[in-house]
């Protein structure tokens, strides 16, 4: 035998394997591009994820800033009504003590029938100074 027949078989044999190498690259470069195409398509779920994510926290961040306006302003409106309110409770109690509102209170007091000394209790008055208005009363 010649070499030729070696030659034309080893030849052959070369392109079968090469024809088997090139059918086996192909097959391997399709699963890697099936595999990149899921992998940007897990890429492009993860950003959407992440898109949804900062534009929740944004709205929280924004919702917190809103309260937290609110918060200050109805903190505001308490120390206002905190002052009027300590400013009346003054002036009520400055009232309570003049001697014209106590003189009344006596008055009407003693024309209810109470006691001179539940009325000196309630003023917190003695019961002579009591005894000493209603005498001025009745004079």
């Amino acid at each position: 035998m010649s070499a030729e027949p070696y030659l034309i078989l080893f030849l052959t044999l070369s392109e079968l394997a090469l024809i088997v190498l090139v059918v086996v690259f192909f097959s391997r470069l399709r699963r890697s591009e099936g595999l990149l195409h899921r992998m940007q398509n897990n890429q492009e779920q993860l950003l959407e994820k992440l898109r949804v994510n900062a534009q929740l926290e944004q709205e929280l961040v924004s919702s917190f800033k809103r309260r937290h306006a609110e918060l200050l302003a109805l903190d505001e409106k308490l120390e206002e009504r905190r002052a009027e309110l300590e400013r009346l409770l003054k002036q009520a109690r400055e009232m309570s003590r003049s001697p014209q509102f106590l003189r009344q209170v006596i008055q009407n007091g003693h024309k209810k029938g109470q006691s001179i000394d539940a009325l000196a209790r309630s003023t917190g008055l003695a019961p002579d100074e009591v005894r000493l208005i209603l005498e001025q009363a009745a004079s």
